[in-house]
């Protein structure tokens, strides 16, 4: 203890003393130098913790308010409810894909059963319609040319003002489909030339040689690959038909009869329906690009194409008519008499029996024939049209076996038409065996079918 003297001066000016203070001494906690440290150590861990935390807290809100959460946990679950939704958007494409792959197949298999039955009654019919006109063949060939172009052409009108064709369509380069008249018309000359010389049991054998063509200018200028099963199909389709042609009809020995250059003449003018297929196949896929992904309809391709078919026809009209026995002199006259006999008036209709009814019924027929071809080709591809088209060959020869009115005796059937039949049976079903092929069906529209001399707008 210690003690403290004050001294205080009063307003009188004396001097005062006091009696000391007495002052207790500070008495403080003694902390030794090691306690110290470690307390610096535990404030600076500390320290360093709630840094890090703040840290971590901070990147976490962070993250979790520039994706719109409040809490990782939130976060969590946004991303699995996103993940779930992205999931049943993908099975409902699926499925969406599915069934029109499905329907697709059904529209196939329906436009190809009606190929195959208009393909039927098109032969049929083409062989009862020249019953009448069987002084007048190159008459029926030319009313069918010129008239599809008139039916054509009116279709196109009325589609046209009904806003189904549009400016679009209509504005589509006409080059191609110049040159796809000019290869109908070529196709026309040469198969009309080589038809005139060979056998009629000879030209559905050689005009198995449309499906080999269609394969090879597929695969040289649109890039298709086929895979084994098709082209063993193929080829086994083919071989089916001649072995159901040829087994009573002698037709190789008429093949042989008639030379070698008659034979490659009518290959020929299937080399150039097939180059028109393609042709057309090039034509639609380029209006899918200039119409952003639209289709041009059927009938712009059909009426343009057979109007340019029938110029060329015009202009190769005198070469054409010498084919046909009548000189061109004397085609005015051949041609006045051909109208007297389809109508059926005058003293010319002696023996023109069946007409115009025959005629007119072959020409909707085939028509019918060549736009269900169309649609078939537009839907699926060139091969399979051709396949169809193909099938109602030996189906055909089948009919000409019932008794079927202004033929007369129906034809016996031949001995190898069951197992030609089968053959063909077989052969489509290995095309078809593959669900997935690598073939691509584009839109192929084409109203060139496997013979000229069956089908006369190309004739």
């Amino acid at each position: 203890m210690s003690t403290c003297w004050c001294r205080r001066f009063t307003p009188g000016g004396a001097e005062r003393l006091l009696r000391p203070t007495l002052r207790k001494p500070y008495r403080g906690i003694a902390i030794s130098p090691s306690l110290i440290n470690q307390r610096r150590k535990i404030d600076l861990r500390s320290e360093r913790w709630n840094r890090q935390r703040l840290l971590i807290v901070k990147s976490i809100g962070s993250e979790s308010l520039s994706e719109g959460n409040c809490t990782p946990c939130l976060h969590g679950v946004e991303e699995k409810k996103e993940s779930v939704k992205q999931s049943s958007i993908v099975e409902k494409e699926e499925d969406g894909r599915r069934r029109r792959d499905r329907d697709r197949t059904v529209e196939v298999l329906v436009a190809a059963t009606a190929t195959v039955v208009l393909g039927v009654g098109n032969r049929v019919l083409y062989k009862l319609a020249l019953v009448p006109l069987k002084h007048y063949p190159f008459f029926l060939a030319q009313l069918a040319t010129f008239g599809y172009v008139l039916v054509y052409f009116s279709v196109l009108y009325a589609r046209y003002h009904a806003g189904i064709v549009t400016d679009e369509m209509l504005s589509l380069p006409k080059t191609p489909f110049l040159l796809v008249g000019l290869f109908e018309a070529l196709a026309a000359a040469s198969g009309m030339a080589a038809g005139a010389v060979l056998s009629g049991a000879s030209i559905p054998i050689l005009s198995q040689t449309f499906l080999v063509w269609q394969l090879l200018l597929s695969a040289i200028f649109l890039g298709r690959k086929y895979r084994f099963n098709q082209i063993l199909g193929c080829f086994l389709v083919s071989v089916g038909v001649i072995i159901t042609v040829a087994s009573g009809s002698g037709g190789g020995l008429s093949l042989k009869d008639a030379g070698i250059f008659w034979a490659l003449l009518m290959i020929t003018s299937f080399l150039f329906q097939a180059g028109d297929t393609v042709l057309k196949e090039v034509i639609f896929l380029d209006a899918r690009k200039r119409l952003k992904g639209g289709s041009v309809d059927l009938f712009v391709v059909n009426s343009y194409g057979s109007g340019f078919q029938a110029l060329f026809i015009c202009l190769l009209l005198p070469f054409l008519s010498k084919l046909w026995g009548v000189p061109f002199l004397q085609l005015p006259s051949y041609l006045r008499d051909g109208a007297a006999c389809f109508l059926n008036i005058g003293t010319l209709s002696t023996g023109c029996e069946g007409a115009p009814w025959l005629p007119l019924l072959f020409v909707i027929v085939n028509m019918g024939f060549n736009i269900s071809l169309l649609h078939l080709l537009k839907i699926s591809s060139a091969v399979v049209s051709c396949l169809a088209s193909t099938f109602s060959v030996p189906l055909s020869v089948y009919a000409f076996t019932l008794p079927l009115p202004y033929i007369g005796v129906a034809s016996s059937l031949p001995n190898g038409f069951v197992a030609g039949v089968a053959v063909l049976v077989s052969g489509l079903l290995i095309y078809c065996w593959s669900s997935s092929a690598t073939t691509t069906t584009t839109a192929t529209p084409s109203t060139t079918t496997p013979s000229s001399l069956d089908h006369p707008h190309h004739a």
